[in-house]
Order: structure tokens, then sequence, then C-alpha cells
């Protein structure tokens, strides 16, 4: 019996995982969102709500000889008070809805959508009592569990309840835990070794994702090959980051605090009110964390290939960080098919480095000829706002609605630092006076996003959709560096005063519908983009437009194309195709030289063009009892592949930077354009369930990368394969002990193997992190976790280059092992009544179910 409620358990939270999360999300292709129906699952005897119980609603159809027969269409585990919600479902038509739970008898009733009225695309069931089975109740208790990444044919959702390790963390802490995804040591995030874009609620932000705190984060969404509705920047992909908005009625809340090593600490308040018409949120949050990282450097200095002398650098980095942030808002319901939401977030932080390195100038005999060393010590504030104001309206035929949006980010941040070079003859004497250089700065950013969505559906597998956005980022910079000598300041030509603007205009149509057993959706996205970069002390301009004349309008123009085959009830093949651009980002564009790192400079190329992308997807997604699996093969070609370059110094250069504590071995790292890259791909993604306490998801991704650039008569071609895989496990323990009981384990293992690059490669990288959890007090309203991240302090980003003029073998760390103890307290009060009134219908809301209804 045990058995048989744990597989029913798990096979219908799949259901609800599958269909309305995909077909909710993924609807841009299926065309199957049209209505919901919700209620409340309640104890018959004492009217509260009954916990996990079954949730299947199965469409009554005729098959070919005219008898009645049931499909499956939808399923979930009702919540902690009894509420269910299915959505996205036919209006027409007949339901059949079973209801089993542990300890009762089971239910099943015919319903149905009412035909008329203003409540048609939504429906509610009301109150469903369950009557006590006293056969079973005394002989079985299961609790099921929702796994924490649910797969859709075009994307993936991560549930980060689920990940034990990024609790009391950031963001950069849940994107570690989710696999295709990868994080460097400067918290940069790859999906299949590709740049995403980052949006926060469907919207470009601000924040980085170091700023975002984990507790804060409801779930992250994948999209590995977006469709014409998603921005034509999105090459890499889309990582859709869905932050925490309870809807629950009444006061409902979420504290958390934790503590850890190196200087870890960290707080969080989520409270929710919901009343009548309006739903208030707020949340705020404090993240701390340090830690002293190493890297080093050994560098072989040639001369047309022939060995010169060798030089090494070894660092220690101090760097302690900390932010705030509060976010506030609220849902106002005007009636049942108008919704407007304005939401605020304000994000303080500021940071410390203090950093050493120590160098060493050796000759062919790899004597010691001159060594030195190098302190820097900076600090560095920023503060960041965001603004979202929301008006959605459905139409009276389902799924038809209109969604507008304005979103308004600021952020400002300044930053100084004192850097002392100074330089020793093998006896120790002083080879040259020391550098002594002062760097202060400060800068602007203003991002302005405007948007429009229309969807109107036709029928029950036909839907058009279309949209215009706008898109206005404005940024200002300015540095000064300064040399110090003798009391006196002069400044430095790597001093710079910058702005720039950027502005991207999109207007896209998709068109779905269904053959058969297969689905289809044509879209396609028109995007003006322009880039005006100004050195302002100079006059100096650069940047680009697109399109620039009426001659290459193709270069504005974004097809997709995604069909999707049935070929039996949880078992989908699906092939696809976007064109899709990157843009050169300021860094990338800016001639401004950056001597953060003395022995590894940076500087933009203002000549750099955008690149553009042709993705090709075959995907076979399969759903079975005891878990699921995800096979993709890609194929992407690249013209214009922006790629990093990296040459020594030259004289000329050395001496224009002179007295600024560069090292005259320095190497210096800009950016071209390649010819093109063209990348073949297998992702292979397992979920598996063994038993009712045990689940493992592992994922492998294979590549084969072919590099084709050049410069000037500098062949930079490169090509070879490179593979990673990420392994998560999960093992939740069921004890009669109450210490024992409720308790869970997770670990998450990756390696990423050596991928190349146009002058050299990448260099392997892996790490393993693992997380304790007690749930505990009543209703598991309380969890202690403790987390430990990179386990055997191996995370760390290394490179060997191998070029005419320099061999360079290096690594570099930001963060060190940690760990952290994190406790969570959930509280609330369905029956608070902020507005006092007489309202004998209040009652009917119901919770969750009614959410969306007002």
């Amino acid at each position: 019996m045990k058995k048989i409620g744990s597989l029913i358990a798990i096979a219908c939270l799949f259901v609800n995982a599958y269909t309305q999360e995909n077909n909710a999300a993924g609807g841009e292709h299926r065309g199957q969102s049209t209505g919901r129906l919700y209620g409340r699952i309640v104890d018959g005897k004492s009217n509260k709500g009954v916990e996990a119980a079954s949730v299947r609603l199965y469409i009554i159809i005729k098959d070919i000889t005219g008898e009645n027969k049931d499909s499956l269409a939808g399923g979930m585990l009702s919540k902690p008070n009894g509420d269910f919600s299915i959505e996205n479902l036919p209006t027409k038509g007949n339901y059949r809805l079973s209801i089993s739970a542990i300890g009762f008898k089971a239910v099943d009733q015919t319903v149905s959508f009412r035909k008329t009225g203003e409540g048609a695309a939504e429906q509610d069931l009301g109150n469903i009592k369950l009557e006590q089975d006293a056969n079973t109740l005394d002989v079985v208790t299961v609790t099921g569990q929702k796994p924490a990444l649910q797969m859709g044919i075009d994307r993936k959702f991560f549930d980060v309840d689920k990940s034990l390790t990024a609790s009391g963390g950031t963001a950069v802490d849940v994107m570690k835990n989710i696999p295709s995804v990868g994080v460097d040591v400067d918290g940069n995030v790859t999906l299949r070794n590709s740049t995403p874009q980052i949006f926060v609620d469907g919207r470009p932000t601000i924040l980085t994702l170091d700023q975002i705190p984990a507790d804060n984060i409801e779930r992250v969404e994948l999209i590995t090959n977006p469709s014409a509705k998603f921005d034509a920047a999105s090459t890499g992909g889309v990582i859709n980051v869905i932050l925490k908005k309870n809807k629950k009625l009444g006061l409902n809340g979420l504290a958390s605090i934790g503590a850890g090593y190196p200087d870890i600490l960290n707080g969080n308040l989520t409270l929710n009110l919901r009343q009548n018409k309006f739903n208030f949120f707020v949340s705020g949050n404090y993240n701390q964390s340090g830690g002293i990282a190493k890297s080093e450097s050994f560098r072989q200095n040639k001369a047309g290939g022939t060995l010169q002398d060798y030089f090494n650098q070894q660092s220690s980095s101090d760097r302690f960080r900390k932010f705030g942030s509060v976010r506030f808002g609220v849902d106002y319901f005007m009636d049942n098919r108008n919704t407007f939401t304005i939401s605020q977030n304000f994000v303080s932080g500021n940071n410390t480095n203090d950093e050493t390195q120590y160098q060493q100038y050796r000759d062919l005999g790899h004597n010691l000829t001159q060594y030195g060393d190098r302190i820097t010590n900076s600090r560095g504030n920023n503060q960041r706002s965001s603004t979202q104001l929301l008006y959605k309206h459905k139409f009276a035929e389902a799924g038809k609605e209109l969604n507008a949006d304005i979103n308004y980010n600021r952020g400002s941040g300044n930053d100084r630092s004192n850097i002392i070079n100074s330089y020793y003859n093998p006896d120790g004497t002083p080879a040259a006076n020391p550098n002594v250089v002062r760097n202060d700065g400060n800068n602007d950013n203003d991002q302005v996003t405007v948007q429009v969505d229309y969807t109107d559906p036709s029928g029950e597998h036909t839907k058009f959709e279309t949209g215009v956005r706008s898109y206005i980022n404005s940024y200002r910079s300015l540095f000064n560096a300064f040399s110090v000598a003798n009391g006196a300041e002069t400044k430095l030509p790597l001093s710079n005063n910058y702005k720039y603007r950027e502005i991207v205009n999109a207007a896209y149509v998709t068109y779905s519908s269904k053959l058969g057993n297969i689905g289809y959706q044509l879209g396609l996205r028109a995007e003006q983009s322009q880039f005006d970069g100004e050195l302002v002390d100079s006059a100096k301009k650069f940047g680009y437009k697109y399109p620039e004349k009426l001659d290459n309008i193709f270069d504005a123009l974004f097809p997709s194309i995604f069909i999707t085959k049935t070929l039996n009830e949880g078992e989908d093949i699906q092939v696809n195709y976007t064109r899709r651009i990157r843009r050169p980002n300021f860094w990338q564009l800016n001639p401004f030289v950056d001597i953060n790192d003395p022995l590894n400079l940076r500087q933009g190329n203002p000549e750099l063009k955008p690149q553009f992308t042709s993705s090709f997807e075959f995907n076979y997604n399969k759903s079975y009892g005891s878990g699921s699996f995800l096979g993709v093969v890609y194929y992407r070609n690249t013209q214009g592949q922006i790629t990093q370059f990296s040459d020594t110094l030259s004289q000329q250069q050395y001496e224009q930077l002179n007295n600024a504590a560069v090292d005259p071995n320095a190497i210096l790292n800009t950016f071209i354009n390649a010819n093109t890259e063209n990348v073949w791909g297998s992702e292979l993604t397992l979920q598996q369930k063994i038993g009712k306490n045990f689940d493992f998801t592992p994922t492998f991704n294979l590549q084969y990368t072919k590099v084709n650039a050049e410069l000037g008569k500098v062949d930079l071609s490169n090509e070879g394969f490179n593979w990673e895989s990420k392994l998560i496990l999960n093992y939740r323990v069921s004890s009669k002990s109450k210490i024992f009981d409720k308790l869970s384990l997770q670990t998450i293992g990756e390696y990423e193997s050596p991928q190349v690059l146009p002058q050299g490669k990448r260099k392997a990288q892996y790490s393993v992190d693992a997380a304790l959890r007690k749930d505990f007090l009543k209703g598991n309203k309380g969890t202690l976790t403790f987390s430990v991240n990179d386990v055997f302090n191996t995370n760390r980003w290394g490179t060997i280059y191998d070029t005419e003029n320099f061999y360079q073998d290096s690594y570099r760390r930001r963060n060190v092992r940690n760990f952290r103890i994190t406790f969570t307290y959930k509280f609330g009060k369905a029956d608070l009544n902020l507005f006092k009134r007489n309202n004998r219908n209040n009652g009917e809301e119901g919770g969750d179910g009614g959410g969306d209804r007002g």
C-alpha cells in the first residue's frame, strides 16, 4: 500500500509539472492555454485542508466507436491548506475529477466549465469533502515530493526550495546547482558553455546575480533555444529568475538567519498580506561573506617562438563583500479581468579587496634576475533600484489577454584603490623607485523597458501572439588614475571619461497550431538596435547601428520554427530552429585599458561588430513512472564570433602606461570578430527516483567546437572536444526517531573538461557541494540547514595560452570553501482581517486556489 500511494503521488506530481509548467511556459508553440479549474480538499469531519491529496483530472472524449474514453488532462498534489489548481484546460467538454488521499475514501465526480458568465475561464469547484477510511487510516503515511528539476520540451524549471546547498546564499549559489548551468570564479554564468541573457521576472535587470538573495527566489527557468517571443540577443539562451510573491489569504511570511565561515552572515524576512482585492508583499535581506583566495601564473616569454626568459606571479586576495536589499509591492485585483501590480526593489552594497602579488623574473637558466611585490587596497560601493508597473487584462474569451508593463532600473557606484609596486634586485636592494598609483571612479546607469504582449487563442490548439518592446540603456563612467611621486600627483592616460546609450526596439509575432499529433509554431521577430559610445574628454565616438541600410534588413529579422510530435502519452520529440544576435557590450567596445591585474590587462575594441547565430535542436522527452529523460542534439553556427585575443605589450604601449604600476611583461587582452564558430553538441539529462526517499539527476553535455579566426597574418583557428557533467543526489530520511525523521541530504558534484580557446585552452574545473537539512516543528514550519560549498576546495578557473610571443599557465580564484548554517521559520494566519468589513463572501475566496480572482 505504501508503494502504491508513493507511486500515485509521484505520477501525479510529474503530470502536474509537465502539463501545467511546460504548457503554461511553452504554450507559445503548443497553443493549449485556455482555462483553470481549482478548489480545496478538506476533511469531512474537521473541515481542515487535506495536504498531498492526489488530484487527477481526465477529459471525457469519444473514441472512434462512439464510446466515452478518459484522457488524462492534468494533476497535482494538494497544498498544505488543501488547495489545488489545474491550468491550461480546454473550456469545452466534460471532465472526470478523481481524488485520493491516504486515510480517506476516494472521490470521483464529473465537472465542467460554465458555458456562460464572467468565470468561464476560471471555475471554482469549492470545498470537496473527503470521508475518512478506517481500514487504511492507521496503515500508511506517505508524503509526495515534487522534483527540483521539471523538464519540458523547450525549457526546464528549477525549484530553488529544493536546493539545500544554496540556502542563505545568493543567486550565484543557486546557479551552481542547476544542470546545464556553469559558474566561473567571478560568478559569470554559462548555459551549454555560452553566455545566456539573465532576466528577473521576465525582464532585464541591473542587478548582478550575487545581489539577489537565494531565499527570495521561487524558481529559475532555463530556455536553451528561445523562440521569436524572446529577445534576439539571447544567443546563449535565457535564464529567468522568478522571485517569490505569495498570494495566500491572510498574513504569511518566512524568516531566516544564518552564519558561517569565512565571515558569513545572512538574514531574510519576507511578509505577504492578502486581503480582499489587495495583495501586499515585502521582503528584506542582508548578506555578507569573505575569505582569502589565491592565484598563480607561470609565464615563458618568447620572441618569434624562441624562449627568452621566465616570469612567475603568486597572488593572495582578502575579499569581503556585503549587501542589503528591500523589496515591496502590491497587487490590485480590480475585477476578474483587470489586475494592476507595482513593485519596488532597493539594493545597497559595498566590498573591499586587499591583494598582495609576488613577482619573479628569471633568465633562461631559471636564475633570479629581479623580483617585486604589488600591494593593492580596493574599496567600492553600489546602489541599485528597480521599479516595475504591470497591467493584465483578461478578455471574455478563455486565454485571450493583454499584458503591459514598464520597468525602470537605476544604479550607481563608486570605486577607489591604491597600488604600490616595488622592484628589487636578487640581493634585496631596490631596483627602482616604487610605482604608486591612486585610482578613483564612479558610474551611473539607467535602464527603461516598455513592453506590451497580446495573446489570442482560436479553438483548442491554435494561438496567435504578438507584442512590442523598447529598451533604452544609458551609462556613464568617470575613472581617474594618478601617479603619485614626491607628494605630487600626475594624471595618467589611463584616466577615462565615457558614456554610452543603447537602444533596442522590437516587435514579434508567433502563430501556433496543430495538425493531428503534430504541433507547430512559426515566429518572426524584428529588432532595430543602436549603440552610441563616446570618450567625453577626447570626443572620440564608437558604436554601431543595425540595420544600417535597407540592403541588410535581414540583420534585423530573427525567425523561429518549432515542430513537436507526440509519440505516446508522456513521450514527445521536437525539432526547432532560431536565429539570434549577440551585440558587443561596453567593456568589449571601450578602448579604456583596465590595469586591475598588472599581469593581464584588458582593453576593448571599438571596431567590434555584432555576431549572428543560427541554432538547431532536436529534443526527445520521455516521462515514466519513476522519472524522466531529456535528450538533446544541437548545432550552432556563428558568423563574426566575438572572441578574446591576447598578446604581450609592445614597447610603445608600455611607454604610454609608464608610472602606472604596470609590469613590462604584461599581456594585453582585447576582443576581435572571428570568421566563424561551429559547435556540435549533445546533452542528456535523467531524473530517476529509487524508492520513496532517494533520487538522482545526472546531466552530461558533450561538445565539439571549431573556431576559424585570423588577425592580420596570424592564424588563430582552433578546434577540439570538451565535455561537462553534473550529478545531483538527494536522500530524505524516514524514521520513527524524531531526531532522524524529516532529515534531507544533498550532494552536488560537477566537472568541466578542458575547452579550446582561439589561442589555447581553458583548464579543467571541478567542485563538490553538500548540505544537510532538518525539518521540524508542527507543519514543518522550522528548517535547519548546514551546507558546505566547494567541499574539497578545488573550484578554480585556469587557462593555458600558447602563442608565438608567450606561453602562460595560470589559475585564479575569487571565493574559497565556506561553511554555512541557516535557520528558517515559516508562519501564517489565513483568517487575519486587516480591512474589517461585513462581507459573507470573504471566506469564499479560498487561499491559493483563488489567487488571481480578486
